[in-house]
């Protein structure tokens, strides 16, 4: 039986827009749009995981708040358990870390943008509940 891999990702808001990242061309599903995030370690919990993502990722400190929405999603290479907190920068600059860009965008600006396939469903819901 595959192994279901736990990943966290943060739902950051300024006013009326939302933090999406790019993901490297070099790594699986490059240049995919995403939620920062990433895996939860071992012995961490999701929150935990959230907090030191972002920090590695965008070098800043979030306040991690509650869950939007949690999807189950298979990938060839894996299938990911993923859990979307809503979440606001607390201190500290953007800075791209790890990702070749990052945009603030309305969720009617979803559609011009290519996002990791197991992103759809929260998309989907953030269009409808923006209507």
């Amino acid at each position: 039986m595959e192994q279901i891999v736990e990943v966290v990702a943060a739902l950051i808001w300024k006013e009326d827009k939302f933090l999406i990242c790019r993901r490297p061309a070099y790594k699986t599903r490059g240049r995919l749009w995403e939620f920062v995030g990433g895996k939860v370690e071992a012995g961490e919990t999701k929150e935990e995981a959230l907090r030191r993502e972002c920090r590695e990722e965008l070098a800043v400190s979030v306040e991690v708040g509650e869950v939007f929405m949690e999807v189950v999603h298979p990938y060839p290479d894996m299938t990911v358990h993923l859990t979307l907190f809503h979440a606001r920068i607390a201190a500290g600059e953007l800075t791209l870390l790890e990702h070749e860009a990052a945009e603030w965008i309305r969720p009617a600006d979803i559609p011009k943008y290519d996002f990791c396939p197991a992103d759809e469903s929260i998309l989907h819901r953030l269009m409808e509940t923006a209507k």
